[in-house]
């Protein structure tokens, strides 16, 4: 079973849905009538049976955050409590800032694996790379008992503003390595953007936050009087965001066609979403690059592209998380829940949960280190792209059309 979350105050968002949930007063009604007359009453003796007569002492927060844990922990691993902290820093990373190390990482049977250590920040500095594997935290092994324990101080050590080491695994030679992060403000933009030879338009989108469809928006107007030959959309090492926002920059190169449908037990969470008509770049290629690390909201948009002709999908298959979350506070409380209440499928009908979606031209990228003879004056990124053979590989198809 596999977890996707982001590291905040380490605390993430994997694919946060924008859904709107409206439970009926009647529906509520009913739930709440049932439970508070047989299981809760149950729940609170139990509490306070424990807090009279244990042996040792436990103060009444820790049984009912262990009563809500044991809640959770029969759910799926994408559902969970956020406390004030947790809260907060989710709405934070909607916005592209929080305090952390600079790292989201997927769970799988016990495992932690880096899915996107964001450029520039303390994970990417200390050299971790997408598919390295946490294997001890403070010198604690991490496994299949206590890894929700180890993510849980990792989000602690990062609200205060302590160091951690891990212990990792790199993916590509298996040596272990290890090393000490110290946490520090993280400021995740939408979108890089460069024209690259041959007047081709290459958009990085880095995450879908609340601002990811109004960026890339202004970004087609800054290229409206460039005469581009194509498009290239890079998700590589993006691990999603809204739903909303995926949906609606698939909308922004789509003229017509299903995007993504979602279904789930309540009614709300059971929808078809279709492309408006009103498009931008309809006219020339695209080519979308996806790997691993593309996750979530990334695969939403990658598959509706694919599906619907409008782009070719260049790199490596995705992460395979098909599920939908959305974020229900709780009223009377600074608390929320994260609760998946929705599967997602894509426009052919596809259910790509820890499957992911398969690129029409698989390439798997090696590293290129040799950066001789490249002019001073070219952003580093820029001189990145130069050597990546998935950019090489989507520049040339654009060519050859």
């Amino acid at each position: 079973m596999q977890q996707f979350t982001r590291y905040l105050c380490c605390f993430v968002l994997g694919a946060c849905v924008a859904l709107s949930l409206s439970i009926s007063s009647s529906e509520q009604a009913y739930q709440k009538s049932i439970y508070h007359d047989a299981d809760f009453p149950l729940l609170v003796d139990i509490i306070d049976t424990i807090e009279t007569y244990y042996v040792d002492k436990v103060d009444r927060e820790t049984l009912i955050n262990a009563a809500i844990k044991g809640i959770f922990d029969k759910l799926d691993p994408y559902s969970g409590f956020l406390n004030k902290e947790g809260y907060q820093a989710l709405n934070d990373a909607n916005r592209g800032e929080y305090f952390g190390f600079g790292f989201e990482v997927a769970t799988d049977d016990g495992q932690i694996t880096i899915v996107t250590p964001f450029k520039h920040y303390p994970a990417e500095r200390a050299g971790i790379e997408a598919g390295d594997k946490i294997i001890k935290f403070n010198d604690t092994p991490v496994d299949e008992a206590n890894y929700q324990s180890v993510l849980t101080e990792i989000r602690f050590h990062s609200t205060h503003n302590y160091a951690i080491k891990l212990t990792l695994k790199k993916a590509s030679s298996h040596q272990e390595y290890v090393l000490t992060l110290l946490p520090d403000f993280v400021y995740i933009q939408s979108l890089e953007s460069y024209i690259l030879e041959d007047d081709i338009g290459y958009i990085h989108l880095t995450s879908f936050q609340e601002d990811a469809t109004q960026a890339i928006i202004e970004q087609a107007k800054k290229w409206q009087d460039n005469d581009l030959k194509g498009i290239i959309l890079d998700v590589r090492n993006n691990p999603g965001g809204l739903l909303e926002q995926a949906i609606s920059i698939a909308d922004l190169f789509l003229e017509q066609g299903k995007i993504v449908s979602t279904n789930g037990r309540f009614f709300d969470a059971n929808e078809d979403y279709y492309a408006s008509g009103q498009s931008i770049f309809n006219n020339i290629p695209m080519a979308v690059l996806i790997n691993k690390g593309s996750a979530s909201a990334s695969e939403v948009l990658a598959a509706a592209l694919q599906e619907n002709n409008r782009a070719l999908i260049f790199g490596e298959t995705s992460f395979g998380k098909g599920t939908v979350q959305s974020i229900i506070p709780m009223l009377g409380h600074s608390n929320a829940v994260k609760l998946t209440i929705a599967n997602y499928s894509t426009p052919n009908g596809n259910n790509i949960h820890h499957k992911g979606i398969t690129p029409d031209r698989e390439i798997k990228i090696s590293a290129v280190t040799d950066h001789t003879n490249m002019p001073i004056i070219v952003p580093q990124n820029l001189i990145e792209l130069n050597y990546d053979q998935q950019v090489a590989s989507a520049i040339a198809w654009i060519d050859g059309r």
